[in-house]
């Protein structure tokens, strides 16, 4: 059986957040999907805006509140919302609360930070 507590996972810091990767290639090794938590303090933004060209990706929020911008529409986050970011989509969070956001973040097929492509010239709608 594979099993991990999300405590068992170093954390990362990246540019507006921290990722511990609880199902990768070296994390309960899933053949289909990979998934992270995510953390965002209050008043950041998950930079640079960023696409997955070879997948999707589905957020969902466990705690604080924020807003995702898709490709520059922008929608409201709060605990128990779904995001899909289809294929390609250029995508950002942010935290717009006064308390840590929590999400957890899944992909399919299996992505990692050196599968995403940047793109350093958007900003977050309203900046």
């Amino acid at each position: 059986m594979k099993v991990v507590h999300e405590s068992q996972v170093p954390e990362q810091a990246v540019p507006g957040r921290f990722l511990r990767w609880i199902a990768d290639g070296k994390t309960l090794a899933p053949s289909f999907l990979s998934s992270c938590v995510m953390r965002v303090m209050p008043g950041e933004t998950v930079r640079p805006a960023h696409s997955h060209p070879d997948g999707e990706e589905l957020i969902y929020v466990i705690s604080g509140s924020g807003k995702v911008a898709v490709d520059g529409e922008v929608a409201s986050l709060t605990p128990g919302t779904a995001v899909l970011f289809p294929k390609g989509s250029v995508h950002m969070v942010r935290n717009s609360g006064s308390e840590e956001m929590k999400v957890i973040c899944f992909f399919a097929p299996p992505a990692d930070l050196g599968t995403y492509v940047f793109h350093r010239d958007v900003q977050f709608p309203g900046e």
